[in-house]
């Protein structure tokens, strides 16, 4: 019998998780069926439940339900601890559901090996400090970075979640306002504001010449954002289809024991 995973989410119809997971599948000869699940806002554990009871093995989990899925795994990867939310549950052989979260991995992916960033002894600057941010945090400071700085518009927030993960390297939290006179090697957009056309206040000189800016968010055309690096002397302005892209090949890899190729599904996204 096929083996069936599923993204769950509300909305949902928008997502591409069935197109890149097909390809996947095509791409490594894995015999697998995905589909996109709407799940109901009162209704997420049970409906995750029918589905692994009626022969599920895996789900990708999207917004709203990634703090759901945390809570209801019943073991957690480090990085889904530390993320505070789970992007994708395993059906491990005894029953119980595996928690983890690739979004983090699928940025630094994204970043070093498709692009070939530099991450280590670098100075990054981490902007938001809500859920997307912190799902990252742990594998960006993985890479050893010289320091990561997080601002928010909010600084309490930013001090908040830097508090959160002191001991895992050079990390602090600041408000926006408080960048000035700040240059950063890599920025990191981890809010949604390029989707409303706004960038966050920041310095017009916080990147180094040639620096690297990147966008969580990606859209059809250009965000406000990587408009914003491409005007402020970034050589890469990058946005979040290719982080999209990898974190499913993390969980693909979780599931089937094979990590695909990501450059040609990429391609197809963009094309």
């Amino acid at each position: 019998m096929t083996d069936r995973y599923a993204v769950i989410g509300n909305p949902i119809e928008h997502s591409k998780s069935p197109l890149i997971h097909g390809a996947f599948a095509r791409q490594t000869g894995q015999e697998i069926h995905y589909a996109k699940l709407l799940g109901g806002l009162e209704r997420f554990e049970r409906e995750v439940r029918d589905f692994l009871n009626s022969g599920g093995r895996g789900l990708n989990v999207t917004v709203p339900f990634k703090e759901q899925a945390w809570r209801l795994a019943d073991e957690r990867t480090p990085r889904a601890e530390t993320a505070g939310a789970v992007n994708t549950l395993i059906l491990l052989p005894d029953g119980r559901l595996l928690g983890d979260n690739t979004d983090g991995i699928g940025l630094v992916r994204d970043l070093t090996e498709n692009h070939g960033v530099e991450l280590r002894g670098r100075d990054l600057l981490l902007l938001g400090a809500g859920g997307a941010s912190r799902g990252v945090l742990r594998p960006l400071l993985e890479q050893q970075p010289a320091r990561l700085t997080i601002a928010n518009r909010t600084a309490a927030k930013a001090r908040a979640l830097a508090a959160e993960v002191t001991g895992m390297g050079e990390v602090a939290g600041c408000g926006l306002d408080e960048l000035a006179g700040r240059r950063f090697d890599v920025v990191i957009n981890g809010t949604a504001s390029g989707l409303s056309g706004e960038v966050p206040a920041i310095p017009e000189d916080c990147l180094v010449p040639g620096g690297v800016t990147y966008d969580m968010m990606y859209a059809s055309q250009p965000t406000a954002f990587v408009h914003w690096g491409r005007s402020h002397g970034a050589s890469q302005a990058l946005d979040g289809l290719g982080m999209l892209v990898e974190q499913a090949a993390e969980s693909f890899l979780l599931w089937r024991g094979v990590r695909p190729a990501t450059a040609g599904v990429i391609r197809m996204l963009r094309a």
